[in-house]
């Protein structure tokens, strides 16, 4: 390889210089990560190769024996891997090596706090691949040419960890990338043969290509010469989920998954299965521990890879698996589908929408399994978390499905979680909602606030606490529409308690007399409604007695199939365009303050005290009077008196 032009030296990226500020002060002790993401990147390179070339054979450019290869050189203090994968141009190097070109890169720093061991979790769940290399490195060379262009435009990237890499355009006879790491000083142990080899055997061993290295010479018997060492296949290179599950051990599984799903914990809960029938597909899933940075970018990709007969097609892709489960990791293998598959001929398949239902009924499947073992005691009497962190990360996701997906609502319904009156921690069901109802209660009944705390020191919550009847508290975005989806469970009707009239008549002891009380009380506070409606005026829709406070003087609640107050909120906050939603008012006949608005003669008092009662339910509501300032006045003015 010669130079064939004048190097040129460019800065990386903020996002990449901090990165790498975290590798060169070793941020976490496990160091021999950086060769399972440097292999796991050469695999990658020889997948992609493999499935350009099935319409385009001169791209293997007469060989097409995919492998990586793994160089020592003790004197030099390098090691080299090498790959004849699919390789780089210009444009592919600056992006893939000067950039970090994925969404949550804020985030993720953001999230550091110092703290090695929690940091190193953010980097594994950030995935630092090619930056590794400087976990050992003080100065790495990446040499690449793109398969199918002329050997003189390889390309040469090379840093010394200083902010700054030099990048030139040189002949390159192969195509693949053969990036070489100069080692630190006390990265020596990377330089025997024996430690690499035992990195690639842990990590490694199932990568379905061979890694080769060269063995050492054979000592020679008595009357014969030394044999020189030979190149050695040193993993299995076999497809891990083509083997029989017996085969394998849990450290198999969770090697397999850390090198698909980029990660550095092991996985929370995996699924291997072959299904056989119309069509016949393996499947090996995980599930990860932690989400991903991306998971709520509109451009995160999927974490699940499609083969052909063991031939990596493509990845990311919705028509594998639903978008509400996009945090899944693993592979689907299948021999029903033709090597030049695209996109239009997947959407079309009856095969692959038999694949993307088995898979999405056997996840689903999985879910449950872990649902059903929270809690649970374990043999070191330790109890079962594993659904509990599942729901913390991923929960607002499978609440998508809802939604997105009504052929599995009811599955999925089941496995939702929320916090409730008894209970801050989301870990109540619907079917433990339902189990706990009280005698004649036919309805779930909710709140959707903007935090817990909101919801749980709502007013509406008043004759529930009163009556102890629990009330699921929503205070996640996506429930206003999980609410406009989910209308029933188990023949129960959902309900918000701050839409509509409410009618808790049937429900606990003395019902009757409650509700004949509360006709009454209605009646009676007929003069102070009327004030009331006068003086809002188109302030309000409606203005009537409840019997849901039992504390507070008012509240403001939608009508039944009206926009909620929240959902309102949610909207202008993200910047649409809202149509004003008429409240309507409802007022505790028992209050102090109602009862003295009753009595009262003076217009301007009556307006005061309407204002007072409307603006006091607006930020019981979270939200702001109109006029804080005028709000403030007359509750000074009402001090007085």
């Amino acid at each position: 390889m010669t130079a064939t032009s004048t190097k040129e030296t460019h800065a990386f990226q903020t996002e990449v210089k901090q990165l790498l500020d975290l590798m060169i002060h070793s941020l976490y002790s496990n160091k021999e990560i950086f060769l399972r993401e440097l292999i796991s990147n050469a695999s990658d390179a020889a997948d992609k190769l493999r499935f350009e070339a099935t319409t385009d054979d001169a791209l293997f450019e007469g060989d097409s024996d995919l492998h990586v290869y793994i160089d020592v050189d003790k004197d030099n203090r390098t090691i080299t891997v090498r790959d004849n994968g699919i390789g780089m141009n210009r444009d592919e190097v600056i992006d893939n090596i000067g950039t970090i070109a994925r969404s949550g890169t804020k985030e993720f720093f953001g999230q550091l706090s110092g703290d090695q061991e929690a940091d190193a979790h953010l980097i594994g769940q950030f995935g630092v691949g090619f930056y590794s290399s400087f976990l050992v490195a003080d100065k790495v060379t990446l040499t690449t040419r793109r398969a199918g262009v002329e050997k003189e435009h390889g390309v040469r990237w090379e840093s010394v960890c200083d902010g700054e890499y030099e990048l030139e355009t040189v002949e390159k006879e192969t195509r693949g990338t053969e990036i070489t790491l100069h080692l630190r000083e006390e990265a020596d142990e990377f330089l025997e043969s024996y430690r690499l080899r035992s990195i690639i055997q842990k990590y490694a061993d199932h990568i379905p290509f061979p890694i080769r290295m060269m063995g050492t010479p054979m000592p020679a018997a008595e009357g014969e010469e030394e044999k020189p060492a030979e190149i050695e296949t040193v993993n299995q290179a076999s497809a891990l989920w083509t083997r029989q599950k017996s085969e394998l051990s849990d450290e198999d599984y969770n090697n397999f998954y850390k090198h698909i799903g980029h990660d550095f914990e092991d996985p929370l809960a995996r699924l291997h299965q072959k299904l056989e029938g119309k069509y016949e597909y393996s499947l090996l899933l995980y599930l990860p521990k932690r989400a991903p940075f991306d998971l709520w970018q509109a451009e995160a990709k999927h974490g699940v890879k499609l083969y052909v007969r063991r031939v990596f097609i493509m990845e990311a892709s919705e028509d594998l698996l639903p978008r509400y489960l996009r945090f899944v990791r693993g592979v689907m293998d299948t021999n029903d589908l033709p090597l030049n598959v695209s996109r239009e001929i997947l959407q079309q398949s009856p095969a692959m929408d038999a694949m993307k239902k088995g898979a999405t009924k056997r996840v689903l499947g999985l879910l449950e399994e872990l649902a059903k073992k929270a809690g649970e005691a374990g043999d070191d009497d330790t109890i079962n978390t594993d659904y509990a962190g599942f729901w913390s990360e991923f929960g607002n996701c499978l609440k998508e499905g809802i939604i997105e997906d009504f052929s599995n609502r009811e599955r999925i319904a089941k496995l939702l979680r929320f916090s409730s009156t008894e209970s801050d921690d989301q870990n109540v069901s619907l079917t433990e909602y339902v189990e706990r109802m009280k005698e004649g209660q036919d309805t779930i009944y909710f709140i959707t606030a903007e935090s817990l705390a909101a919801a749980k020191h709502s007013p509406h919550l008043e004759v529930f606490r009163k009556k102890g009847i629990e009330v699921l508290l929503l205070s996640d975005r996506i429930d206003e529409w999980l609410t406009s989806h989910l209308t029933e469970f188990d023949d129960k009707k959902l309900q918000s308690i701050a839409k509509g009239e409410l009618d808790l008549s049937g429900i606990g002891e003395n019902a009757e007399e409650e509700k004949k009380e509360q006709e009454e009380k209605a009646k009676a506070a007929e003069p102070a409604v009327a004030k009331i409606k006068e003086s809002l005026g188109e302030k309000v829709k409606d203005v009537r007695v409840t019997d849901r406070l039992t504390e507070s003087p008012a509240c403001l609640v939608s009508d039944q199939f009206d926009m909620s107050s929240n959902m309102e909120r949610i909207l202008k906050q993200a910047g649409q365009d809202v149509p004003d939603m008429k409240p309507i008012l409802e007022i505790n006949p028992d209050h102090e303050l109602v009862q003295r608005l009753a009595k009262m003669r003076s217009k301007d008092k009556i307006s005061d005290f309407s204002s007072i009662l409307f603006d006091h339910a607006v930020l019981a509501e979270g939200a702001l009077p109109e006029d804080p300032a005028g709000f403030v006045r007359k509750i000074n003015a009402l001090l007085k008196l």
